[in-house]
Parts: structure tokens; C-alpha cells; sequence
């Protein structure tokens, strides 16, 4: 268990991170902690790196990273504030002035936990930096359920999916069950069978096999809603 000045700074660096995508300096932590020596924080930094909760990244300043939320949960890197993204549906849209970012159109809900009825329509489209895309036919879903929270996905969040073929065990993938309902899960094959696995010990394994099991797409990041 942490201490409450770690689970502090932690939850800052967290915050921090996934509101803006930098880490907060030395000094914005201590006024965040109430702290009046950097030297305090030093010692909170490295006990939180002895437990694995954060590391430290070479050559990069604001060099600490979270790998771990409080509760012990993996911490997703490429978490990006959905309210930053998101505009109205508009046929004739415009592509993004961007040319770092791209418009993926945003496709529903996504069921992590029991499967939920395929997804098709959409009304809204969002800018996603190009970087986190494996591929141009990228979208994203809205999670909704509980199976995946060991992973780091929680209800609520934005997964983006790429399709692609390059699919191996352990990825987090959208699979389509019989043609009718789909859900996020962890694919694992072995010979013929295909195991969607969650990430939640309170979910079973389900064994398909591959006539029964189309991949949609890989999760390659997620998004998380502020308000």
C-alpha cells in the first residue's frame, strides 16, 4: 500500500500526463504536495520506482513516467483527454489542417465484458496524432463494461482501433463473434481455436473456434474523458 504522499504525487503524475502528455516538473510537484524541498521529492520519486510504480526515462527531461496506476493497475502511456478531440458529425467534414493528426470516425460502444450488438454507425469524428495509428482504417469505440481493467482500460474509456493483419497472442483486439456481436478482448490462438481472454479475474476465458471469429482491429491507444 502506498503512502499518502506517494499515492499523491502519483495520481498528479498520472493526471498530469494524460491531461497534457508531460510530466510536471520538480517544482510544480512540491507546490502540488505542499512540499518545500525538492529533496522531499526525491525520496517519494525513488520509492515509488523501487515499488515499480514509476521510471525514470534517459536523455528526456521530466524524465519520470508512471507505469502503474495507485491500485496497482498497468498505466496505458498513450492515454490522450478525449474533450481535446472531439467535434460534431459533419458529412462534408474538412481533413485536418494537421498533417500530424488524422480524423478517425468515432463507431459506438464496444462491449469489455459480455458482447454487445456490432457496431456500425457512427455521428461523430475525433483528431487522433497519426503516431498512435497502425494503419490509415483506423476508428474508435467507447468501452463499456469491466473485463479489461487489469490492463488499464476502465468503462467509459476510448479505445482507437487499426485494422491490420498483423495480429499476434496477447494483443487487445475487437472481435467479431458470429457475425453479430463484438467485444474487446485479449486474442490468444492455439492450432484451430481462438481464446478471447480478459483482463479481470471475475471473467472467464471463451474458446472459439475460427469460423466463429472475425478480428476487426488491434488497439494501438486509448482515451480517456476529463470533465
Amino acid at each position: 500500500m502506498l503512502t499518502d504522499k506517494q499515492n499523491q504525487l502519483l495520481s498528479f503524475l498520472i493526471k498530469r500526463i494524460e491531461q497534457g502528455g508531460v510530466s510536471p516538473s520538480y517544482e510544480e510537484i512540491c507546490l502540488e504536495l505542499n512540499l518545500k524541498s525538492k529533496s522531499g521529492i526525491h525520496r517519494i520519486v525513488k520509492a515509488l520506482e523501487e515499488r515499480g510504480y514509476i521510471e525514470h526515462i534517459e536523455n528526456k527531461a521530466r524524465a519520470i513516467a508512471p507505469t502503474k496506476y495507485p491500485n496497482g493497475q498497468p498505466f496505458i502511456s498513450n492515454v490522450i483527454n478525449i474533450n481535446k478531440l472531439l467535434h460534431p458529425k459533419d458529412r462534408d467534414y474538412k481533413k485536418s489542417s494537421n498533417e500530424d493528426t488524422k480524423q478517425i470516425p468515432m463507431l459506438g460502444k464496444i462491449a469489455a465484458g459480455t458482447p454487445i450488438e456490432a457496431i456500425s454507425n457512427y455521428d461523430q469524428h475525433i483528431d487522433v496524432p497519426k503516431n498512435y495509428l497502425l494503419s490509415e482504417d483506423s476508428f474508435a469505440l467507447t468501452v463499456e463494461g469491466d473485463s479489461m481493467i487489469d490492463e488499464g482500460i476502465f468503462d467509459g474509456d476510448t479505445v482507437i482501433i487499426s485494422k491490420t493483419t498483423d495480429i499476434n497472442n496477447g494483443d487487445i483486439v475487437v472481435a467479431l463473434i458470429d457475425k453479430e456481436e463484438a467485444t474487446l478482448k485479449k486474442f490468444r490462438k492455439k492450432g484451430d481455436s481462438i481464446a478471447l481472454e480478459p483482463a479481470n479475474k471475475h471473467y472467464k476465458i471463451q474458446i472459439y473456434g475460427p469460423d466463429r471469429i472475425i478480428i476487426q482491429g488491434k488497439m494501438c491507444a486509448l482515451i480517456r474523458k476529463y470533465f
